[in-house]
């Protein structure tokens, strides 16, 4: 264990409208660093994930960290981007300068402001995440590839309705414990089953409540070492951290399987030395609900096509043997691209640091995340673990 996360602060996500990008990211950058304890002075080096692509006319947008201190003026300072998974790119990289010795402690912001423009245009920018020589003219943009997606997993293995419906009933369950979520409300299985007026269907099988939110927000946190974490007055360490690329264009893969997903699982469980059985929770990259149940398989909790039975059975459940996004998940709690991933570490942390509040579960020790960016494309997996409770 080479780092650990030391501090951190969360925006609430949803519509932000009092607030700009700039506003957001001093917001969590301020709390981070505060949290864990330091000066801005001591940060070596800024880490901003900020997906954009037309969401925001500012595209250059690292030197706005800077404006959460006049002691952060001429630290380096680095946007990065890598579609829905942002967030964790952001992470690790700062992951590589610890590990490298460039930096003793090194602040990651995630931010994304989306919910200002305008629905067409919403789409249009999200269908950046995909191949365009393919893509560019699916109907629905990328809920229209998600809802192929899931029209070919139901060809290949059934009807999944009634999973799909399960995974956001839960996660919207879940949700409403989340001080930061989106929405905050149980809207129940036979809601998110039915198709309705107020839940119309948006691609192919998916409804509206198979879709994650089109939020605004920033999450942050703070990198050290391990050695300087244990010195902290709470520290949370990265067990692994595991990055797969896999091809952009799904033409060249078993869109499926999730081949990808399964790569980074696999590289970081190995890095880790444990298994799934390990883990207390996971916070998983629900950007659609069938994104969720190919997860489930592609991670190893079962078979190609048996996804349904993780639900049926209540694994995934908070009382079940692997709860699955505590937090609400992107269905819930949001989905501001940038900063995703990075909320997904902080969350993680407050439940392994017995700070989650009415999310908290028991005896939380260990953490896997998922953060996905395109169709599986981007992947990203990390195990965290707890080394001091600030409690």
């Amino acid at each position: 264990m080479t780092a650990a996360i030391v501090g951190w602060a969360h925006s609430k996500f949803g519509r932000c409208e009092g607030d700009t990008v700039e506003s957001l990211i001093a917001q969590v950058a301020q709390g981070a660093i505060s949290d864990a304890g330091i000066d801005p002075s001591d940060v070596d080096e800024i880490v901003l994930g900020h997906f954009n692509a037309g969401f925001s006319a500012q595209d250059f947008t690292a030197s706005l960290v800077l404006q959460a201190s006049d002691d952060l003026r001429f630290k380096p300072a680095t946007r990065v981007e890598n579609a829905c998974a942002t967030g964790s790119a952001a992470i690790h990289q700062g992951l590589k300068s610890i590990a490298a010795r460039h930096a003793r402690f090194v602040l990651v912001v995630g931010v994304e402001k989306m919910t200002s423009t305008p629905g067409p245009e919403i789409g249009e920018n999200l269908l950046k995440a995909s191949y365009l020589l393919e893509d560019a003219d699916t109907p629905a943009g990328f809920a229209g590839i998600f809802g192929n997606i899931a029209q070919a997993y139901f060809q290949a293995h059934g009807d999944q309705s009634d999973a799909l419906a399960m995974i956001a009933a839960k996660n919207h369950r879940n949700g409403v414990k989340n001080p930061y979520a989106h929405i905050r409300k149980d809207l129940g299985f036979e809601f998110c089953r039915t198709e309705s007026e107020k839940n119309p269907r948006v691609a192919g099988p998916l409804k509206r409540t198979d879709c994650s939110l089109v939020s605004d927000g920033a999450a942050a946190l703070v990198l050290t070492d391990y050695q300087t974490a244990l010195g902290s007055s709470k520290a949370v360490a990265f067990r692994a951290a595991a990055h797969a690329q896999d091809f952009l264009p799904m033409s060249k893969r078993d869109i499926l399987k999730f081949e990808g997903c399964g790569e980074a699982w696999s590289r970081a469980l190995d890095q880790a030395g444990i298994t799934l059985d390990d883990l207390s929770f996971v916070e998983t990259h629900d950007c659609f609900t069938i994104a969720e149940l190919i997860e489930y398989e592609a991670m190893g909790l079962v078979e190609a096509g048996q996804g349904e039975r993780v639900l049926s059975e209540g694994w995934t459940e908070i009382d079940g043997k692997l709860p699955v996004n505590v937090s609400g998940g992107l269905k819930s709690k949001g989905h501001p691209i940038g900063a995703t991933g990075v909320s997904m570490h902080v969350i993680s942390s407050m439940q392994l640091t017995g700070e989650a509040g009415e999310m908290q579960l028991p005896n939380a020790d260990r953490a896997g995340i998922f953060n996905m960016g395109g169709t599986a494309v981007a992947n990203y997996v990390s195990i965290l673990e707890a080394v001091k409770s600030g409690a």
